[in-house]
């Protein structure tokens, strides 16, 4: 069937793709995610059964060029009384109950020869219409990825989060053990434990709230799975990026593929058949009809030259022509308010041009940022994590104080997770990129 060109195409991808999956176990891959999100989101489900009805309506079914076969038929019974006078009246006869039956069937055909091309422009803008709705088909799954994948990465980044604060948690805890015991042996004061046991609490309560936020996050994730709220999860912190993105290859692709854009072309072209089907009114319609009939009548004698029955056949055909010269001035609103219709999706196109180059070069500099800021916290997280192995052998020597230490955990957990946002932010930056291109839904790296 025609309607499922775009989810077979993105399938047969995604299939190839996710074929070693299924040796993760409870890891949730990228492709198994895709293929349940595919399987039970409601908004895809909805939007295929609105693309098989305008795949219905699109058919031939529906375009007016198939002729309407009828047929008819019908019985009547009739008892009268009748009195019949002559001039003479020894003829004059009457007859009590008289019975007459009666019986027709006809079958025939009605076909529009010529209605001034409506008919032509009606099934054009209805095939249209099936164009637009598999566009607007696309724009939802791409917008259901996009959800997809913004749960998913967030669930990645949150659960690094939770290994990076149960890390801090466990340096705060030895940190407080080793002040505990050098108080009681006097190499340390009663302000370094508690110095201490306030960072521990602090990093404790931090690691609750990121553990808090992950749950939610996955429970947000099982929304776009369609599936129960609570299923655990466990997702694939590996990001792979697209290296061969260009500024003016996006930007030419765009005007080509971009599904918001692709739809206000479609919605001009409906508004250009619109004003073709109402000139189409102007001119005449004409039409053949033709019937093949059947009909018997049987009646109980009246007087001696009634006829007791009556059978007859035959075929019919005739062409009819209809022109409505005025109508009283509707004809020519319509085609006025048609052509101001085109118009206005005329001026939604070019506004719809201009939005998208914004969005592409909008998103092209927050993608180059963001691949910039993961480039420089790679950097700083290297430069932090030698620090805090420095200060931490200093720290066991004796070298620097427990605030020193403290602030060279704090710098780097903070380089660690401003790291791990860059990461995800830079990736769900090229997914926005690539929608707006055209060419998410042929995307092989998510």
């Amino acid at each position: 069937m025609r309607h499922t060109n775009v989810f077979t195409k993105f399938l047969s991808l995604i299939c190839v793709l996710a074929f070693g999956f299924a040796d993760a176990q409870a890891l949730l891959s990228k492709e198994e995610a895709i293929l349940l999100t595919l399987e039970n989101n409601y908004n895809i489900k909805l939007t295929e059964n609105s693309l098989q009805t305008a795949e219905n309506n699109a058919s031939l079914y529906n375009s007016g060029y198939l002729p309407t076969v009828f047929t008819r038929g019908g019985a009547s019974y009739d008892v009268k009384d009748t009195e019949t006078s002559f001039q003479n009246p020894n003829q004059d006869r009457s007859v009590e109950d008289a019975e007459s039956r009666n019986y027709n069937a006809s079958i025939g055909v009605n076909y529009v020869l010529f209605n001034g091309l409506g008919r032509y422009y009606t099934y054009a803008k209805l095939k249209e219409t099936y164009n637009l709705t598999e566009l607007q088909t696309r724009n939802v799954m791409e917008n259901t990825l996009l959800t997809l994948f913004f749960a998913y990465y967030e669930v990645a980044r949150l659960s690094e989060n939770e290994v990076n604060q149960r890390e801090t948690l466990e340096i705060s805890k030895l940190r407080l053990k080793k002040a505990k015991y050098g108080f009681q042996y006097g190499q340390s004061t009663k302000l370094d434990v508690l110095n201490a046991n306030v960072d521990m609490n602090n990093d404790s309560i931090t690691f609750l709230g990121v553990q808090r936020e992950l749950a939610n996050a996955k429970r947000d994730l099982n929304i776009v799975l369609g599936r129960d709220v609570n299923m655990e999860v466990t997702v694939n912190t590996t990001v792979v990026y697209t290296e061969s993105l260009q500024l003016d290859t996006i930007l030419n692709s765009s005007l080509e593929s971009n599904v918001a854009y692709l739809q206000t072309q479609k919605a001009l072209s409906l508004s250009e058949y619109d004003v073709k089907i109402n000139n189409s009114t102007w001119m005449p319609s004409v039409s053949l009809t033709s019937s093949y009939a059947w009909n018997k009548r049987s009646n109980d004698p009246t007087n001696q030259f009634s006829p007791i029955g009556l059978t007859q056949t035959g075929l019919n055909a005739g062409v009819s022509l209809s022109w409505n010269l005025f109508d009283g001035g509707n004809t020519t609103t319509r085609v006025r308010n048609a052509k101001i219709a085109v118009d206005t999706k005329e001026l939604e196109k070019e506004q719809q041009l201009e939005f998208l180059k914004r969005d592409v070069n909008n998103a092209w500099e927050s993608y180059q940022n963001a691949l910039f800021t993961l480039k420089v916290q790679k950097t700083n997280v290297e430069t932090n994590r030698l620090n805090f192995e420095r200060s931490e052998e200093y720290y066991k020597l004796g070298q620097i104080s427990s605030i020193d230490f403290r602030l060279a955990q704090v710098n780097l957990i903070n380089a660690e997770l401003t790291l791990s946002l860059a990461k995800y932010s830079a990736k769900n930056a090229e997914l926005l990129l690539l929608q707006l291109s055209g060419n998410l839904l042929g995307n092989k790296q998510f």
